[in-house]
């Protein structure tokens, strides 16, 4: 989201919380008590309580709700939380307490209430509420960021041309040559299930690993045709495909900047693509000899996108790793799987 639209956000809640408070001091004390938040004393200790709010607020925002809430870690954002209280009353026994005293020579807590253990737990009751609402205000942005992401898709699928009408194309140029070219008519079909798999199948969070296999196969198979007798890549994959589950289109980038960057019709340096497949991971290695034109780094959109998916959903439990040794170039992956039950 914006940065500019979401201090908007921020703004509008603390100017209403203010003024909700200046109205209740209306309401339940009339005029006289409104007017007494703007003795200097009385003036001094709201600020510092808001001081103290607001720090815990955005603590609790930029810092303990992205490193917790997002990667739905509940012990240690309740721990987190636990210890945004204490830091809630040290924070203002500080700013009140010493600073403030020293310079107008009032306590704003009687002695027996500065107490620890009385000081802090008077004090949590305050700070709960600058973490009940930055949670609140960061799982709201977080959820318009998924909507506006979400019409963005919709906007960009809405621009391009119809898929069904493109499917019911390619059936019927299936149709017409399944008798006179075979053949052909095999690839068709083979590009029509290609296309409805990126176009629906790997719109889910996660798809079957055979049906990736089969994807990355297909995918292939078209390169194989484009080069026949030429073609020099090694697909292998070893291990049982039972009912695991991966993120979709995560391998394909893998094998698609092995053919637009490598060399996949020399026979003497053949391209290879290794799958392997175990309980918990599925490992891909890929090398290639690269292209003299090329320069095959790992940079770009694609290799960063990448990079931003694997680390949003497995956090450090996976390993991605880039090999440039001129003139050859490899690629390590390593991942977790799920198991359907």
């Amino acid at each position: 989201m914006n940065i500019k639209k979401e201090w908007k956000y921020h703004i509008v809640l603390g100017a209403f919380l203010i003024v909700m408070e200046l109205f209740q001091d209306l309401v339940l004390g009339g005029k006289k008590q409104l007017l007494e938040n703007f003795v200097p004393e009385v003036f001094l200790f709201k600020a510092t309580f808001f001081i103290t709010a607001i720090s815990i607020y955005f603590i609790n925002f930029k810092i303990v709700c992205p490193r917790y809430i997002k990667k739905e870690k509940s012990i240690q954002f309740l721990i987190a939380v636990t210890f945004m209280l204490l830091l809630f009353a040290g924070i203002r026994y500080v700013l009140e307490e010493i600073i403030l005293f020293h310079s107008i020579g009032i306590h704003n807590y009687y002695e027996p209430s500065r107490r620890l253990y009385f000081y802090v737990f008077d004090n949590s009751y305050y700070a709960i509420k600058p973490i009940l609402y930055s949670t609140l205000v960061y799982l709201a942005i977080k959820l318009l960021e998924t909507r506006d992401y979400n019409k963005a898709e919709l906007d960009f699928l809405k621009s391009q041309i119809s898929p069904h009408f493109l499917f019911n194309t390619l059936n019927a140029f299936y149709v017409e040559l399944i008798d006179d070219k075979p053949e052909t008519a095999k690839d068709i079909h083979k590009l029509s299930e290609l296309l409805r798999y990126v176009t629906y199948d790997s719109q889910k969070d996660v798809v079957f690993l055979a049906n990736e296999i089969k994807f990355l196969k297909e995918y292939i198979h078209f390169f194989q045709k484009r080069f026949e007798d030429d073609f020099s890549v090694d697909f292998q994959t070893t291990g049982e495909v039972k009912n695991q589950q991966i993120p979709a289109l995560i391998l394909v980038h893998f094998i698609e900047n092995l053919f637009k960057h490598g060399v996949v019709n020399d026979k003497n340096n053949p391209a290879s693509i290794k799958l392997q497949i175990d309980e918990q991971y599925i490992t891909l290695t890929t090398k290639n000899k690269t292209l003299s034109s090329e320069k095959f780094m790992e940079s770009g959109i694609g290799t960063q996108n990448i990079k931003r998916r694997l680390l949003t959903l497995f956090n450090t439990n996976y390993q991605l790793v880039y090999c440039d040794k001129t003139p050859y170039f490899s690629t390590y992956l390593k991942m977790p799987v799920w198991k359907k039950s």
